[in-house]
Parts: C-alpha cells; structure tokens; sequence
C-alpha cells in the first residue's frame, strides 16, 4: 500500500470555500472526501482477508471520518461536529413515524426523552462537552416553527397577529439565547498575580472557546504565596477558594466548571442546552430564554390544537382528539404538539428551579454543595434547597438577582492573557 503524499501548504495561497488543511497538514478539497482514505483501505483489506484487525485502524479510520466532515465555508471549509448532525436526521424521522400511528406515537414519544436522558448522563459523566443538546434545542425550535408555517398556517385557522406573535416569541428567544453565549463572567486573573505564561497557539480542546474569544491560549502562572500573607484568615480563605487548574484565587460563590475548563464568576450550573455555563454574566438572560420559549411554545401548542381539533377544548384536545389519525398532516402537527409540551415541561421544570432558588438567593451548585455536605434545609421534597448563608428575604433576594452587575473588564487585557 502506498503512502499518501500531501500537498505543502503555502502560506501566501489562500484556501478556497472548499479547501481545508487534513489532520495530517496536507491540502485537501471536499471533493476528494471519498478518496485515498489509507485507514479505511487497511481496514476492508483486512475484513475481506479475514484478518483480526489492527486496535487503532478503526479509530483512526473515524478520525479520518470526523476531519473530512466539513461544509464549505469563506476562508476555507469548516469542520462539522457529528453530534450536531444527529439531530438534524433523527428528529424529523421519529416524528414522521410518530405520526403514523397513536401507537407509535406513544412508543417515539416514550422513547426519545429515555434516550435524551441517557445521552446526557452519558456525557455528564465523562465531563465532555457536546453540541447534540443546543443543537436538538435549536432545531426542534426552528422545525416547529417550520411546521407551523408551513401545515398549520394554511389551514387559515391563523391570522397574521397570532402569526405575529409566534415569529416574535421565536425571534426573540433565539436572541436571548445569543446574547446568553456571549459569556457567563469569567474570572480573569491580575497582571500583578502573573510570573510566567506558556502560549499555546491552537486552543486546548476542554477550554471554553468564547473564553479564548478566538485568541491563542496562554497559560498563566500565578505567584500562590504571594497572595497569601495577610494573615491566617486570609490565607485560609484563599487556600480554600485556590483554583490550582486556572491558577487564580476566586471570589466568593465563583466555582470552576469541569466541562468548560474555566473559573465562572457566581457559578449556577453548566447547562447543556446553551452548551455554555450560566454565571454572573449571563444568568438573567438565561432566565429570559427560558420565559421567551415557554410563553412561545405554549402559545403554538394552543393554536396548533385549535386547528386540528377545532371541536375540542385546548385542554382536553391534547388527550383527546377524534379521527385526527385520518390525515397525516393533521397527525404530524398533533405529534409535534405533543412533542412541544413534553420539551416545555422539562424546561417548566427548569424554570421553576431556577426562580426558587433566585427567591432564596442560593445558586445551583451552592444547593448541590449544601445538599452533599447536609448544610441546607431541603424542603417541598427537594424543590427548595435553603442554605441559609446569603438570603436576604424575598423581596432583597430579587432586587440583588435583578441589580447584579456584570464583570468588570481591564481594558488592556485580552483573553489570551489571562488563565
């Protein structure tokens, strides 16, 4: 078997949409991406030989797979990530079949929350970052939205105000949910803290890439002990709040995320539908989306179940609905319906976590902690999780929540100079 030989890449050519640079540094083109694939020829030649194969020729043969899945794109093309793609696929197909049957629609629609779920302890486990949850949030929204213009609009059950209405609430949830990827507050690190960085000119793969904003990562080291000599209290509460990972001392209620590798500011939790955590930065905003798409959602379920069980109340046509199996259409948006309330009831569920501990002025993971070291009061079965250190009363807990100001930002600093 010949080795592949790969083209040098010259620094003044300019790559076409088309063009990328392989994971072996050579010059390649969309086009060619079912040619010369040395991993994959190795692997069939020793399946028709009948010999075991090699432990790394299929993982390098995915490798191969996974750096050849690209798009075309301005400066050159763009990597895909296939957990985004799965989604994209799997999602029409199951409510297609969904729609078949009431049966099948019980079975699609048992099945793909279990398997959610699972993905996501699957993940959550490992501690890896994954685009399969944003990416199935973002798609579902948008294949509603498709959906309703496109069966449910032509009905001419709805007018142009209520259609309207659900182009806003989708416009404005996309927004919100924009703004809160920009970033959740991240610590950043004094230049008066810092005896050496070491930089790194490709982004390591379990760092926050809205942190590095782009910029080549440096790695920063700070003076420890220099930061620790104002007394024994001082030294003991920055011992226990001493990131050895980002190598900064955090302030109060800042955590570090695992999955991100980053310190967050007033951490929450790392949601995985933003695929982003929620912090001081962003937590407000976070909230909003949540609203935006709940409000959005249950005004489209209603107006779907208007027009497809017109003789029904809203209520009562989600359970049931006479004959509306006989046309596929009519059975596709009663599916999708269904489909929208058990994702809004997850995020309801959300939601409502997320005010109750805004109401007590305790964040998700101070709850965790609490509930891990028995130092909180769990009351409504779980719901409420009270530790008693920063509430203020109700009313003081929401104006704190609603006045939190956003990190401050040196502006001489550059993302790439801090940990």
């Amino acid at each position: 078997m010949t080795k592949r030989s790969h083209q040098t890449l010259d620094q003044d050519d300019p790559l076409c949409c088309c063009e990328y640079i392989d994971r072996h540094g050579g010059r390649s083109h969309l086009a060619a991406c079912c040619c010369d694939c040395e991993d994959l020829d190795e692997a069939c030649d020793r399946w028709m030989k009948k010999q075991p194969q090699n432990s790394d020729s299929l993982s390098r043969a995915m490798a191969t797979f996974n750096d050849r899945l690209r798009v075309p794109w301005i400066s050159g093309a763009r990597q895909v990530d296939k957990s985004v793609i799965s989604p994209l696929i799997l999602l029409p197909v199951f409510l297609h079949i969904a729609a078949l049957h009431y049966l099948l629609g019980i079975l699609v629609l048992t099945a793909v929350p279990v398997l959610v779920l699972w993905y996501y302890y699957f993940t959550h486990r490992k501690k890896g970052r994954t685009l399969f949850f944003l990416s199935l949030a973002l798609f579902s929204l948008f294949y509603m939205f498709y959906l309703f213009i496109t069966e449910v609009v032509p009905r001419g059950d709805v007018n142009h105000l209520q259609l309207a209405a659900v182009t806003v609430g989708v416009a404005l949830t996309v927004i919100f949910l924009i703004i809160t990827k920009r970033g959740p507050g991240y610590i950043r690190l004094r230049p008066t803290d810092t005896h050496s960085t070491v930089t790194y000119h490709k982004p390591l793969s379990d760092v926050d890439a809205t942190y590095l904003n782009g910029a080549q990562h440096q790695v920063v080291t700070a003076n420890h002990e220099q930061t620790c000599e104002s007394g024994t209290a001082q030294q003991s509460v920055q011992r226990r709040n001493w990131c050895a990972v980002c190598k900064v001392v955090r302030p109060p209620r800042a955590g570090h995320c695992r999955i991100c590798g980053v310190c967050i500011l007033r951490l929450d939790h790392h949601c995985v539908w933003i695929n982003s955590c929620v912090g001081q930065d962003n937590h407000r905003n976070f909230l909003l989306t949540l609203v935006f798409f709940l409000l959005t959602s249950l005004y489209g379920i209603s107006l779907v179940l208007r027009s497809v069980c017109s003789d029904q109340n809203v209520m009562t046509a989600l359970f049931y609905c006479p004959d509306v199996y006989n046309q596929f259409s009519s059975a596709l948006c009663f599916t999708c319906a269904w489909y929208s309330c058990v994702v809004s009831g997850g995020l309801l569920h959300l939601l409502l976590l997320q005010l109750i501990n805004v109401s007590f002025n305790v964040t998700e993971r101070e709850a965790r902690l609490a509930l891990r070291e028995k130092t909180g009061r769990s009351l409504l079965w779980g719901l409420i999780i009270d530790t008693g250190v920063y509430s203020r009363g109700f009313r003081s807990n929401w104006i704190g929540f609603l006045t939190m100001s956003k990190a401050s930002e040196p502006s001489n600093h550059k993302p790439s100079d801090l940990v």
